[in-house]
């Protein structure tokens, strides 16, 4: 989508969707938290920051974050927020869209939480591409969408994880649906389940 309507959004409202508010929100950063196979991870992407809400958090559990968000004053609003939590130095900021270049390197971490839908089919597919190739071998991929349709956006959140479950390169890992969100969970390979990799089974 245009990024005009973003800024929109944001001249609005600091907060236009109320990550930082709303029950719902904290409950699936909750749930997406908990969803997270490994511990700890080394380097992680997560495109579509907003305001930072869901980036403090994953900072928490990784060495070094790269967030981005095409809207500045959202980024302004994570960067105050990150640094209010004591996690600054864990996060590199940036202004960028999905379709812009991704960040060099690899990452061990790639979260995709309620941008896909944002996306024509075309685009998704390229962006799912690159998903795929930026994951290290045994790398995670989180995606999570509202499942409700919005006129406005080019796809729903059903449409976007049934693309991403039709992606060549990833390996489904675990998912959790309700009737307002679904979340899912790919690893880049087969890696053993959490049970499994501390020797419980």
């Amino acid at each position: 989508m245009d990024p005009g309507y973003f800024e929109t959004m944001y001249a609005e409202s600091a907060d236009p969707w109320g990550f930082g508010e709303r029950w719902y929100e904290h409950r699936k950063y909750a749930i997406t938290l908990a969803a997270l196979p490994r511990p700890h991870y080394r380097r992680a992407f997560e495109p579509g920051c907003s305001i930072g809400v869901l980036t403090a958090q994953l900072a928490a559990r990784c060495d070094r974050i790269v967030a981005t968000d095409v809207v500045p004053r959202a980024l302004e609003s994570a960067r105050h927020r990150l640094e209010q939590d004591g996690v600054a130095d864990r996060v590199e900021l940036g202004r960028a869209s999905l379709l812009d270049s991704w960040p060099p390197g690899t990452f061990d971490l790639v979260v995709l939480s309620e941008v896909l839908y944002y996306l024509t089919p075309g685009d998704l597919v390229t962006t799912l591409g690159r998903a795929v190739d930026s994951l290290e071998e045994g790398g995670t991929l989180l995606v999570v969408h509202w499942q409700h349709p919005v006129p406005e956006y080019p796809q729903t959140g059903r449409a976007v994880h049934e693309a991403i479950a039709a992606t060549d390169g990833l390996d489904h890992a675990g998912s959790y649906r309700d009737e307002d969100f679904h979340l899912d969970v790919y690893t880049r390979g087969p890696v053993p389940s959490v049970a499994a990799a501390e020797g419980l089974n």
